[in-house]
């Protein structure tokens, strides 16, 4: 045996044998952390278990390679096969990430019923019995012949069971609790997470084993262990949700086959996890009166349009310094808009605490959403209720311009749809829009031009 002691970069797995302040390869500061790592000197076989990948490979012209289209597998929901760009890839690696207790293994658990109609889905745990397991299986109504179950966490002994029963779908739950035995560290370390994502990785490239991998977050929202253990896998997933609400938000961060804007929901209830197929919905109130501070704006994730309502709260401030708490925007892009709505429109919000809030958990990023969030700011400050039938589409610049957004008549056509009547927008893009509307469309170029033809 031989022990070393090295050091691993939190972010990126760069490896150093003393420990530095800046990572090299990412340049993250203070990342690094220090494991001793005992291996054995072991001669290992091609069916033995290495995970340095031993097929030859030969030169060949780029012109000369042939693409086949890849093969994708229906998962048996709609919201999560566009997450995946269109279904799970035939003999990918995927991982799916989430606080504990979010659904990872409930939502896993539904898929394998869908996935075993095309062959044999060994199901791995390193966490549960083969009771809780079986417990979890009954109350989602899951039943196949087709679905095996294997506790085990050694990759050893993994390696040989996958082979041994060549299974057509691969489930790992969870990756921290699987360890190699020839790395003296505990299972979830930085080279245990590599190491053994690595050998997964061999095993489902090699016998073309299409293989998901649960993964626990931090504290921080990302997956337990070293970034590059999202940098090996082909699709990296992350399910997110608030504890006190039922609906999980399925959002894709990495996709080599397929784009990373798609967003997937659904709804955690007793009989399992259940797709929404409006998402409107979720991020909606449905409230007879008109109440001061709330406006609609229409989003974009991915391929879907989303309506959401921003809610804003204006009240007079005891301290100093008045408060600005955003939950679902960013604090920055909230402090400017109520430097512009100072400037530019003469509202006296330095005295005023500011609260704001998008309803449903979700964070939106995009500039599109700033003239809905400045006029729930502006109705809560005037105590002016806004019609709940009206949308605010635009970015709002420094010197108060309603400036041009991106997918503006796919998001006109779904306010339309839903039934709003009104819209408030960029009047130049107004012009752009070649079908016709019922909505009504009204164009402003400025903030305070919106808040008087508002008024």
């Amino acid at each position: 045996m031989a022990t070393n002691t090295v050091f691993f970069c939190k972010e990126c797995g760069y490896e150093s044998a003393k420990w530095m302040g800046k990572c090299p390869g990412c340049n993250s500061w203070n990342s690094f952390v220090e494991e001793k790592i005992t291996k054995k000197n072991s001669s290992k076989t091609e069916n033995g278990h290495n995970a340095t990948f031993t097929n030859s490979s030969t030169v060949k012209k780029l012109n000369d390679i042939v693409v086949t289209k890849e093969v994708r597998l229906d998962t048996g929901y709609e919201e999560l096969n566009r997450v995946f760009g269109g279904g799970i890839v035939e003999g990918s690696l995927n991982l799916i990430g989430g606080e504990p207790g979010i659904g990872k293994s409930t939502l896993i658990m539904q898929v394998c019923e869908k996935l075993s109609q095309n062959g044999k889905v060994l199901y791995i745990s390193g966490e549960e019995s083969e009771t809780q397991v079986k417990l979890r299986a009954d109350r989602l109504g899951v039943n196949s012949d087709n679905i095996l179950f294997y506790n085990e966490t050694d990759i050893d002994t993994i390696e040989n069971k996958i082979q041994e029963i060549e299974p057509k779908f691969c489930i790992v739950d969870s990756i921290q609790t699987m360890y190699d035995e020839n790395i003296s560290s505990t299972p979830g370390s930085i080279s245990q997470v590599k190491e053994v994502t690595a050998r997964l990785m061999y095993v489902a490239k090699r016998n073309n084993i299409t293989t998901i991998v649960i993964g626990h977050v931090t504290k921080d929202g990302v997956i337990a262990g070293p970034r590059i253990l999202e940098h090996m896998v082909d699709t990296v997933i992350y399910i997110e949700g608030e504890r006190f609400l039922t609906h999980r938000i399925i959002r894709g961060v990495k996709n080599r086959f397929g784009s990373t804007n798609e967003i997937g929901i659904f709804d955690m209830k007793d009989e399992g996890m259940v797709e929404v197929t409006n998402m409107s919905d979720v991020f909606l109130t449905k409230s007879e009166k008109n109440l001061p501070g709330t406006a609609i704006v229409a989003t974009v994730e991915g391929s879907s349009t989303i309506l959401m309502e921003v809610q804003a709260l204006t009240t007079h401030s005891y301290y100093n310094n008045p408060r600005r708490v955003a939950n679902g925007i960013d604090l920055n892009r909230l402090n400017m808009l109520i430097a512009v709505l100072e400037k530019r429109c003469n509202l006296n919000l330095s005295t005023q605490d500011i609260y704001v809030n998008v309803i449903g958990g979700m964070r939106v990023d995009e500039p599109a959403v700033d003239l809905s969030v400045a006029m729930a700011i502006f109705s809560s400050y005037k105590n002016i209720a806004i019609s709940p039938k009206t949308v605010f589409l635009g970015e709002i610049g420094l010197t108060g311009e309603i400036r041009n957004i991106t997918n503006f008549e796919k998001r006109i056509k779904e306010i339309s749809k839903l039934g709003y009547d009104t819209i408030y927008t960029n009047k130049k893009q107004i012009e752009s829009i070649k079908e016709n509307i019922d909505a009504t469309l009204i164009g402003v170029a400025t903030i305070d031009e919106t808040i008087s033809k508002f008024m």
